[in-house]
């Protein structure tokens, strides 16, 4: 069993996207252990992106994430990030597959709805960047 997060962005936030997207990520065979919806504080938005940090979009993100808020998901299931990144889809809307989260909801590269980790390595880490291990009780995360 892997572990991968979802962050539900605040652009599908505010459009009202939240239950079709975890409708999606249910139906996908993925299992929530852990959510929360709240504002991110800019100084963890950095922390998180911080592999970005230099690149020409990462002020931007940094202002668009902390912009409203968000949904936190821990999501378990075999091989969950696969899934998950296959539900998704692309980073760029227009380009990605037809019933993705991003291609239906999805507007720009940055207001693309959602966020998904990218290698199981990562959804540990992202999942216990957001969630300490007692939250996920009985699902621990891998030592």
């Amino acid at each position: 069993m892997d572990w991968t997060l979802l962050i539900i962005k605040p652009d599908a936030v505010a459009a009202g996207r939240i239950g079709e997207i975890l409708a999606m990520v249910t139906q996908a065979g993925l299992r929530p252990m852990s959510m929360e919806m709240r504002y991110l504080a800019e100084a963890e938005v950095r922390a998180f992106y911080r592999v970005h940090q230099g690149k020409p979009f990462y002020e931007p993100l940094m202002t668009f994430m902390t912009s409203g808020p968000v949904v936190l998901c821990a999501l378990t299931g075999d091989d969950a990030v696969t899934a998950l990144r296959a539900l998704v889809g692309v980073t760029d809307p227009p380009h990605a597959a037809p019933g993705t989260v991003r291609a239906r909801f999805g507007t720009t590269t940055q207001k693309n709805a959602v966020h998904a980790s990218d290698s199981p390595e990562n959804g540990v880490a992202e999942v216990s960047f957001f969630f300490p291990a007692a939250c996920l009780l009985p699902g621990r995360l891998p030592a």
